[in-house]
């Protein structure tokens, strides 16, 4: 078993490690960690006009969730709700909520209008300086802003806001100080000028997340990413991309340092959505979600879920938890009910209600279905290279 003893240091372990097929195999031949089904009470609208869906939290900048007006802030994807929950993609916009006492208040559109530069908003992450109260956001420009046809380009920038509290609820304001976080010079990872993929089946280059390593004190962003189109080996070629912040605040205009990815699903999946990391008992756990529709036919038929890996520092060499990389799956009998896991230092792992209650539909049969809204928080335990489902299971 992998434990804390087994650290080297990220300067002299520059690894790219390899999640592969023997790996995903593992997961028909071991207990397939499912969470409990989500009811209709579960699955009840926060906000009833609007589709909520990718949930991340403000948090500090260890990784702990920020104590905000007596609760803590998060921020989700937003949509107005529509007959198709797949519209929501082209009409995403962040929002910001805060929740007191495990009950959530909509807080509205977290940017101003015309503030990001694309024409939709998708996820990242964010920070707080609990001593300047600013806010640090990082996030995907999905697009272009004012483009007359949506596609799927995909870039990366950061921004800071003002936290306030004079108001009726929290807020962010003045807005500053946007940024393109990454350049994307196709060396390492996909040209989403080149290839962007297909509905279903797109490219990424999205999701970043900070992270400060705490063995060197340096920032960094992890994302999704796709492998450049020398390197690639197959049309599943997802893999975990990161770079390495310039000013090491990580919120200035000097460009990210581009680095190969740290994780290569190539032959595996073809999308290794919301990366994130943190250290618990001194090993770094990498975790993202991926669904059953964009792994490889060639691979054994793996369920939508959580997936990750450990190793002794932030480059590794990684190690798939459970020998498999599953850490948690949806049911058998709806297995899209849920999506886009966060796993938080507190090891709540929270997520969003996708298509619950279908009972052996398809997506087109029943999208009143579709939940877009928060899904009741899991619970894990973490035990080197082993987890196990504790809050949330059947």
């Amino acid at each position: 078993m992998l434990t804390a003893n087994d650290r080297t240091e990220p300067e002299n372990a520059l690894h790219c490690s390899l999640w592969t097929a023997e790996h995903v195999a593992l997961i028909a031949s071991n207990n397939l960690p499912e969470t409990a089904i989500i009811d209709a009470d579960q699955a009840q609208a926060i906000v009833p006009h609007l589709t909520l869906w990718d949930i991340w939290p403000v948090q500090y900048d260890d990784g702990s969730v920020a104590q905000v007006a007596g609760g803590s802030l998060w921020m989700i994807l937003s949509a107005p709700r529509r007959d198709d929950p797949n519209q929501r993609h082209d009409e995403a916009r962040i929002r910001l909520l805060h929740q007191i006492d495990g009950q959530w208040r909509d807080c509205g559109n977290l940017l101003p209008d015309g503030f990001a530069p694309g024409s939709r908003e998708w996820s990242g992450s964010a920070r707080l300086d609990p001593q300047s109260n600013i806010v640090t956001l990082w996030f995907t420009a999905a697009g272009r802003n004012g483009a007359v046809k949506h596609d799927f380009e995909q870039r990366l920038f950061h921004a800071t806001g003002s936290l306030s509290l004079s108001g009726a609820h929290p807020a962010v304001t003045n807005w500053q100080g946007l940024a393109q976080s990454v350049i994307n010079d196709g060396s390492h990872y996909a040209d989403l000028a080149v290839n962007q993929g297909v509905p279903g089946h797109i490219k990424g280059f999205r999701d970043p997340y900070w992270f400060r390593d705490p063995a060197d004190g340096k920032g960094y962003i992890l994302f999704t990413g796709s492998k450049s189109a020398v390197d690639s080996l197959s049309d599943f070629d997802g893999v975990i991309g990161i770079a390495a912040s310039a000013d090491n605040d990580g919120c200035g205009a000097v460009p990210y340092i581009l680095l190969p990815a740290i994780v290569d699903g190539d032959g595996v999946a073809n999308e290794m959505e919301r990366p994130h990391v943190f250290v618990h008992g001194g090993l770094y756990y990498l975790f993202w979600s991926s669904q059953a529709q964009i792994f490889s036919p060639d691979v054994t038929p793996c369920p939508t879920g959580l997936y990750g890996m450990v190793a002794p520092s932030l480059f590794g060499p990684y190690e798939p938890l459970n020998s498999s990389g599953l850490v948690l799956a949806n049911p058998a009998i709806e297995p899209r009910q849920a999506y886009a896991w966060q796993v938080l230092p507190s090891l709540d792992i929270v997520s969003f209600v996708d298509y619950w209650g279908m009972h052996g539909r398809e997506e087109g049969e029943a999208s009143s279905q579709f939940g877009g809204t928060i899904a009741p928080i899991i619970k894990i335990e973490l035990n080197g290279s082993a987890t196990r489902i504790v809050g949330g299971a059947p």
